[in-house]
């Protein structure tokens, strides 16, 4: 297991495959895992390289104060230990909101974005009762005893999630930490990345479901298509929020051909 220490924090990641590097970065309550099927299938071209993010899976736990700024310099780190050169950046939901906070601080270290069903924070994307109804049910999880802790989240899927997926989910969900989840909610809630959109100079794909309903295509993916000026929309016809698990072939199959295009 490759690891890279930044401040003390331990921060693990898998590596697979030769080729170009894409660098994956998952949302709240998961960890690399939730990549297997794209790991699977693209390290036949790509250097597949997906993290923990610090406070999941087998990295350190985030320390008081983390901000968005710290992920994306963990994050930067892995890119720079993996020492390929720049890299393909996705990020889903979360994931999403982390690499663009890593473009604004490390530009060089990417070649390319991929920004799936994701956020410029929930404040820069959502209406202010959205994000307060949100940031209100994570308290509410948050305060249950820690032995009864399970985090979950509402409209992942369009429509009836696949088997092993429910059984990745639940895994994942099990090894949540309370503190990353408070740490990660903290963050979004204020976070506000519009500002950085219109700067974004790399070729960026924006990949959604279109029946996302935690990040809706409209107006969320339309609202990074306006401002982002070389960006690319690809709407999956009928699958949900985690499009990488829901309908792992056309998603693996537009991330190799707009990769490839750009590497």
């Amino acid at each position: 297991m490759p690891a890279v220490r930044v401040d003390g924090i331990e921060v693990a990641y898998d590596r697979v495959g030769q080729g170009p590097p894409l660098v994956l970065a998952h949302g709240a309550t998961a960890d690399a895992r939730l990549f297997r099927p794209q790991a699977e299938d693209l390290a036949d071209e790509f250097t597949v390289v997906a993290w923990d993010e610090p406070g999941a899976g087998r990295s350190s736990d985030v320390p008081p104060g983390f901000t968005l700024a710290d992920y994306a310099r963990c994050l930067a780190a892995v890119v720079e230990d993996v020492d390929l050169g720049p890299a393909h950046v996705l990020g889903a939901s979360w994931g999403g909101t982390v690499v663009l906070e890593l473009y604004r601080h490390h530009a060089e270290l990417v070649r390319t974005l991929l920004l799936v069903d994701t956020y410029a924070g929930w404040k820069g994307s959502l209406s202010a009762a959205e994000v307060r109804s949100r940031a209100e049910g994570a308290e509410r999880m948050l305060a249950v005893p820690a032995e009864a802790f399970a985090p979950t989240m509402p409209g992942l899927f369009a429509g009836r999630p696949p088997a092993e997926a429910v059984r990745l989910l639940s895994v994942m969900s099990a090894d949540t930490r309370a503190q990353s989840m408070r740490t990660e909610l903290t963050i979004m809630v204020e976070a506000d990345l519009r500002d950085l959109l219109p700067k974004i100079e790399v070729p960026t794909l924006l990949l959604w479901g279109e029946l996302d309903a935690r990040s809706p295509v409209d107006p969320v993916a339309h609202q990074f298509l306006e401002a982002i000026p070389r960006a690319t929309l690809v709407v999956l016809p009928g699958i949900g929020h985690l499009s990488n698990i829901e309908a792992p072939e056309p998603f693996n199959r537009t991330v190799r051909e707009f990769c490839r295009a750009h590497s």
